[in-house]
């Protein structure tokens, strides 16, 4: 009877510890939420998709609607390609725009979609034209440091100009002042100069 339940118990273990283990592995592959609805693919075209992996989620107004498909490469217009799985019972107009966006500031990224106003909707197979690519952080940091060093340099290169008098006429004032000041000096030095060569 020990035997039976202590082997009840090593197993009961084993199963969770497996169940354990699946779940982590379906949370590393971003796989934690299956969804068995049928859907439709659209796809989309993106310069820069940044850090989007498959499985990312799809959402509009903060609700979850779908989930990346496929990331490829268009060798013609060297543009990331993107399929997105989205629930049928979520319908969409065909003039909907896409963005990348980030969860927090370093969270994972995911598509949001932008419902248009267009009367017919999108279908399996159709492509959203109006997208926006993901912002990269450190283009970001560079943008933002080249800026700085711009506006650095260029702060160093300019001259200082000379202060303002604290009063307007205070340097006409002054000019007056020095103009009979040199003319009695330069008198002065004349008349000893006279008076050394009579001696």
């Amino acid at each position: 009877m020990k035997k039976t339940a202590l082997d009840f118990w090593v197993g009961l273990f084993v199963v969770l510890g497996f169940v354990a283990l699946l779940f982590l592995a379906l949370k590393a592959g971003n796989m934690s939420s299956l969804s068995f609805q049928q859907t439709y693919a659209v796809r989309l075209k993106f310069d820069n998709i940044g850090g989007l992996k498959p499985r990312a989620p799809v959402k509009s107004a903060g609700v979850t609607v779908g989930r990346v498909g496929t990331i490829g490469f268009d060798a013609n217009t060297y543009q990331a390609v993107v399929t997105i799985d989205i629930d049928k019972q979520y319908q969409f107009p065909k003039d909907s725009s896409a963005k990348i966006l980030t969860s927090g500031l370093l969270g994972e990224q995911y598509i949001g979609l932008e419902p248009g106003g267009d009367d017919q909707m999108l279908k399996n197979g159709d492509t959203i034209t109006m997208t926006q690519s993901a912002v990269v952080l450190e283009n970001l940091i560079g943008q933002f440091l080249y800026n700085k060093a711009a506006d650095s340099g260029a702060s160093k290169a300019g001259t200082p100009a000379a202060p303002a008098p604290a009063f307007p006429g205070a340097a006409s004032a002054m000019g007056a002042t020095a103009a009979p000041a040199a003319t009695a000096a330069s008198g002065a030095s004349a008349a000893s100069a006279a008076s050394g060569s009579a001696q």
